[in-house]
């Protein structure tokens, strides 16, 4: 989930040719609702905005995995080598 607005989140689902869904929340309630919008540190200061993590929800909703403050760096990557499907 992603702050962005969904043409945004379209146009990089496409140029990166992933299969999987991307789901936007400009207004960021679901994000602040699963912890990955608020206070955080960003240069030792203090700021608001998103934190870097990944929930897995599986079909009946539940949370399967929920990390925090991940690295984009290979992160994708590894997320979906461990859950065995197809970017």
């Amino acid at each position: 989930m992603s702050p962005d607005k969904p043409e945004k989140l379209a146009k990089f689902r496409e140029k990166e040719d992933l299969k999987v869904t991307l789901v936007g929340d400009p207004e960021k309630k679901v994000l602040e609702a699963y912890g990955a919008f608020g206070e955080k540190k960003l240069y030792g200061k203090t700021v608001t905005g998103v934190i870097r993590s990944t929930v897995v929800v599986d079909e009946e909703g539940k949370v399967e995995r929920a990390l925090y403050n991940v690295k984009a760096t290979g992160h994708v990557a590894k997320i979906i080598r461990d859950l065995g499907v197809e970017a």
